[in-house]
């Protein structure tokens, strides 16, 4: 006969068995370290960067290291409530994937530690003092988002030489970059002779209808503005891009992958890594004001042949030659 076990009886074996445990083993889980990492959206390529920084600093998750996740699940709104659960549960170091999200962190603590990976300017926006002394509680890595648009547009444009009618597509609810992408895209549209449409998208069936806009526009390429948003639905824009037959670019290597024509931009896996590699070294003792906030410069640019083909476009070899990579 099976006997049904309480739930006060279940506790109260728990609590007991945990009293058992070895002192040693006790002192070991009470002394690791707690990190919270604050993510927009889940991505588990964002987490597999982090985990191999801090492994190059000394840190495994599970064996000496515990990490506390949290996903606003794409909604910016809910940031705010993340961090301040975090400060709450007191973790060591705060971790952020976007500058939403660290806007969020700051707003919640000026004690614990913050790394974050931002897009924007830090210091324009307020992150840090100095990039080389960052002289508060955040530090961390600056990525190339608006900086390369321009480029972007110039790479469409070489596998469409004809064309004169662009879209660009941005969220605004990523308020810190909004004027800044929306403002640089334009002056590369102007730049190139080319008709701009500025289309906004923040949830999916925003995206859904962003694309039958651009239809009606008789939209010829489209440049994907940067947004932690849209590097998680790299998969549903790679297939509206196909579906639509409307060459784009964007800036994460993620978009080429999963179909779309091409991408610029920072390698994110790097920049990723350099961001848990500071997170160890705060663990051991460093501090983030004297951290210089570190510059992720390597970009990456990569093409896929096959859409290419798809789309009816012949690449030029001179792009192909500069390609990282060629997805065939």
């Amino acid at each position: 006969m099976t006997q049904r076990i309480g739930r006060r009886d279940l506790i109260a074996m728990l609590a007991g068995a945990a009293a058992c445990r070895p002192p040693a083993a006790r002192a070991q889980q009470a002394a690791m370290p707690v990190i919270g990492v604050i993510e927009t959206e889940l991505d588990q390529s964002y987490l597999a960067g982090i985990r191999k920084g801090l492994g190059e600093q000394g840190f495994v998750e599970g064996k000496n290291l515990a990490i506390e996740y949290r996903s606003a699940e794409g909604r910016n709104e809910r940031l705010a409530a993340l961090a301040a659960d975090l400060v709450r549960r007191r973790v060591a170091v705060i971790v952020t994937d976007s500058t939403p999200a660290v806007t969020a962190a700051k707003a919640a603590t000026t004690t614990i530690p913050i790394v974050f990976n931002a897009g924007a300017d830090p210091v324009a926006a307020g992150f840090v003092a100095s990039l080389s002394r960052p002289g508060g509680n955040l530090t961390g890595v600056s990525i190339l988002l608006s900086q390369v648009v321009p480029k972007q547009f110039e790479l469409l444009r070489a596998v469409l030489p004809a064309a004169g009618n662009f879209a660009f597509l941005y969220n605004p609810t990523n308020q810190t970059l909004e004027k800044l992408i929306t403002t640089g895209a334009q002056s590369a549209a102007d730049s190139l002779g080319v008709k701009l449409h500025v289309l906004e998208a923040s949830n999916e069936s925003e995206i859904d209808k962003a694309f039958a806009d651009m239809t009606q526009m008789r939209a010829q390429g489209l440049v994907i503005g940067p947004d932690i948003f849209f590097t998680n639905h790299s998969g549903l824009l790679a297939a509206q891009t196909v579906a639509h037959a409307l060459p784009a670019i964007y800036h994460a290597r993620g978009f080429a992958a999963a179909g779309g024509l091409m991408s610029y931009g920072t390698s994110l896996a790097d920049a990723h890594r350099l961001e848990g590699n500071y997170v160890g070294r705060i663990l051991k003792g460093e501090k983030p004001a004297d951290l210089p906030v570190q510059q992720a410069t390597k970009l990456e640019l990569v093409l896929n042949l096959k859409t290419a083909k798809a789309l009816g476009l012949n690449v030029p070899l001179p792009l192909l030659g500069r390609a990282d990579e060629v997805i065939e």
